[in-house]
């Protein structure tokens, strides 16, 4: 039986980088002779593409907002993330659950409770937990996010929020990374290319050679 594969996720606020970051991170793995499924939320799976465009584009109630969240992730995990990682394969995911604790939680204002209850029902608890192995928070002051956005692509509704709302969004990615510093890294994104892939190097051959 194949040993269970590696779960990474990548988050950031909008306009730090983290797509960038991510095809380098694929190319990187792929170079390293990883079998990996490169998945991402909302979406990942027939399903979760639909719920995407609803949530990238219609509004709604904040509640709503967050459940239509939560069921694509669990499709995702059903789906795509754990039978991957049954096959011994690695997952790299735009985005995870420390995604809606930022945006619905800490953008939006969601309870705690809520949110948390909302995880646990979806990715269990305890040692049953279903969390990234690794996460990196592409992190960069509000100021480069926001220039960085009125670069003349369309946004989408998350994107178009007024800049306290990603300031939020920032405080609590900032203050999910403090609470699981042993599974979360932030990496600071406001540096060249370069610099970044370097850390992003060294953080991801420590998790290969460990496996190896």
């Amino acid at each position: 039986m194949a040993a269970l594969g590696r779960f990474l996720s990548v988050e950031g606020i909008d306009g730090a980088g983290k797509s960038t970051q991510l095809a380098w991170i694929a190319e990187w793995l792929a170079k390293q002779g990883v079998a990996f499924v490169q998945t991402r939320e909302p979406g990942g799976t027939s399903l979760g593409e639909k719920l995407r465009e609803l949530l990238l584009t219609e509004p709604m109630h904040l509640e709503t907002e967050t459940l239509l969240m939560f069921a694509g992730r669990r499709e995702h995990l059903a789906q795509v993330i754990l039978p991957a990682l049954a096959r011994g394969e690695w997952v790299l995911c735009d985005r995870f659950s420390d995604a809606s604790y930022a945006y619905q939680g800490g953008g939006r204002g969601l309870s705690r409770e809520k949110f948390f209850a909302l995880e646990k029902w979806v990715q269990g608890s305890g040692l049953h937990k279903i969390q990234p192995d690794l996460t990196l928070i592409f992190d960069v002051p509000l100021a480069i996010s926001q220039e960085r956005m009125s670069a003349g692509r369309a946004l989408d509704r998350f994107e178009r929020e007024a800049a306290d709302f990603h300031a939020r969004v920032r405080a609590a990615y900032l203050e999910r990374a403090a609470s699981e510093p042993e599974r979360i890294r932030v990496i600071d994104a406001n540096r060249t290319l370069e610099q970044i892939q370097t850390e992003l190097a060294q953080i991801l051959s420590a998790i290969l050679y460990q496996e190896r």
